[in-house]
């Protein structure tokens, strides 16, 4: 969209007729506006009527340009949605080597490992976050942050598709996940905070035990959403864990303490149908925010008339100039 910051200063385009119409030709004199090598602009003296209809049109041609560089031209882009609100959500996703676990029913009795259905699922729900800031955690032996908090989810989600099985070891430190994640919420007391908590296991690895970490939370304010992963049947084939294992070593006592105490909720993901229900059910329950700010980048043209303005005030200087030479030749 083009627009003009200042409109009104169309107003001064009859200004040069105006004073060549009313005003006296002493003070017209006085008050000349000169350009030098350039003819007087828009006064009717006999100077100005010896000069050629061509450069009195580059003279109007000069003071039109200038006017509407005064006016300073504007292009205004696509407008940009801010929220006003923020809502941070760090993703906690566990890459025990139970995660390998083929016992996920994806379509048609196909069973994909554990990781692969969480990496399509929650590409997925992090696509849909737009206006959010996410973060990415990844533990097994320990929880090492991949991705801060941030507004480009697409980052997020390539960091996630590009997380291996084995890339902090195979144990499961949720206590050290939980605890990372709200050391990373430290003074972002104006965001909602939230954690989502995905694990197959139980806390068999890492530093902080799994109820400090449930107690900085609860101190912090840090609502906590947690999702059990894996099928109740033993099936399938694990690179780890030969012969596969079911969903029966998942610790769903503490995973349900800590959305209880936290104010969040626990969900249980046995299929990709489930999962997927889980995060269209955390839509619901964290929606994101519809109070937003639009803004509109600005782009000021004033310089494309002023260089105009310049050009044509070459011209005439060169009009003038050849006048010159041939009178005087």
């Amino acid at each position: 969209m083009f627009e003009f910051s200042w409109p009104w200063c169309f107003v001064l385009l009859p200004l040069p007729w105006l004073l060549s119409r009313f005003m006296p030709l002493k003070q017209q004199g006085q008050l000349r506006l000169r350009i030098p090598g350039f003819a007087k602009i828009g006064l009717n003296n006999q100077a100005v009527q010896q000069h050629s209809r061509k450069v009195s049109f580059l003279e109007w041609a000069v003071w039109v340009s200038l006017v509407v560089a005064i006016a300073n031209p504007t292009w205004l882009d696509e407008p940009i949605t801010l929220p006003n609100e923020g809502r941070d959500i760090m993703l906690a996703v566990d890459l025990s080597g139970s995660m390998t676990e083929q016992d996920m029913e994806y379509r048609n009795n196909q069973y994909v490992d554990r990781l692969t259905m969480v990496k399509a699922v929650l590409s997925d729900f992090i696509e849909q976050r737009q206006g959010d800031r996410l973060g990415l955690i990844l533990f097994g032996d320990t929880a090492f942050l991949q991705t801060p908090l941030t507004r480009d989810v697409k980052t997020v989600s390539q960091m996630l598709s590009e997380a291996q099985i084995g890339l902090v070891g195979r144990a499961t430190a949720i206590g050290d996940a939980l605890g990372l994640s709200v050391k990373r919420f430290a003074n972002k007391d104006e965001s909602n905070r939230i954690v989502v908590l995905l694990t197959d296991g139980q806390n068999t690895a890492g530093n902080l035990d799994p109820e400090d970490a449930l107690l900085l939370a609860r101190e912090e304010g840090i609502k906590v959403y947690t999702i059990g992963v894996g099928s109740d049947s033993k099936r399938g084939f694990s690179l780890f864990n030969m012969g596969g294992m079911s969903g029966g070593n998942l610790d769903e006592s503490l995973l349900k303490r800590i959305a209880e105490q936290t104010g969040g909720l626990y969900f249980r993901a046995k299929d990709v149908a489930g999962l997927q229900q889980i995060y269209q059910e955390l839509d619901k329950l964290e929606p994101i925010s519809s109070d937003e700010q639009t803004f509109r980048p600005q782009i000021s043209l004033f310089y494309i008339p002023l260089l105009v303005a310049l050009g044509f005030i070459g011209l005439a200087m060169l009009v003038n100039f050849i006048r010159q030479f041939k009178q005087e030749s």
